[in-house]
């Protein structure tokens, strides 16, 4: 796919191929070789004739009455999405959120291995995360640098962020996962995107008040 087509897609496509292959991994898992727009609506809660619209983008995947070949399907969207090939990840931040990061599975089969887990504390370097020895931020230039990593995840309190987004932003990071609450600064070659699972929470308790507002009062 080239730079122009790519350009055209609406980003709320782009938004939802990760859901589609989050679900498509999971039938190929459980042994299924073909699905239709409707089961992946119903397990993406996505319209079938949006999921439709959206594979359209990239070409004719399904077959009517047959469906679609969810290996092919998952071949697909990982070249889409860029995720056909392994990309190495620094993550920084060794304490129970960093090492639950680097230990998720899931990881690799979506195309993304950690290759090191940093750490200013010294009392955790040495220690294991994810199956990896953690080692000292000091080294971290030095790692992106011989492994050609481009992706970094942030993983420390608040008050450190700022600081590790810095850091790997001029040894040459392009892409910053910031699992802190802290709103970091990054430089404009480098794409930030913030994950901070309390701003997700309360983005979903708006809905769930709004829902318990409106829920009909049952008369014992």
């Amino acid at each position: 796919m080239n730079g122009d087509h790519a350009a055209r897609i609406p980003e709320g496509v782009i938004e939802r191929l990760p859901a589609y292959l989050s679900v498509l991994l999971q039938l190929r898992q459980q042994g299924e070789t073909t699905t239709s727009s409707a089961r992946l609506g119903e397990l993406t809660d996505v319209n079938p004739a949006q999921i439709r619209r959206d594979l359209t983008h990239f070409g004719q995947f399904g077959k009517r009455g047959v469906g679609y070949d969810v290996l092919l399907l998952i071949e697909h969207i990982q070249s889409i999405l860029g995720s056909d090939h392994m990309h190495r990840i620094v993550l920084v931040g060794a304490g129970h959120l960093g090492s639950a990061i680097a230990s998720y599975d899931g990881l690799r089969a979506r195309g993304f291995s950690v290759v090191a887990v940093l750490d200013k504390d010294r009392a955790k370097v040495g220690s294991r995360a994810g199956g990896l020895v953690v080692r000292h931020i000091d080294e971290l230039e030095r790692i992106v640098s011989e492994q050609q990593v481009r992706i970094g995840v942030i993983a420390v309190p608040q008050d450190a962020a700022q600081e590790v987004a810095d850091l790997m932003a001029s040894s040459g990071i392009r892409v910053i996962l910031n699992y802190s609450s802290a709103m970091v600064r990054v430089p404009d070659h480098v794409m930030l995107h913030n994950t901070d699972p309390v701003r997700e929470l309360l983005h979903t308790l708006y809905y769930l008040s709004r829902a318990e507002r409106i829920a009909p009062v049952h008369a014992e």
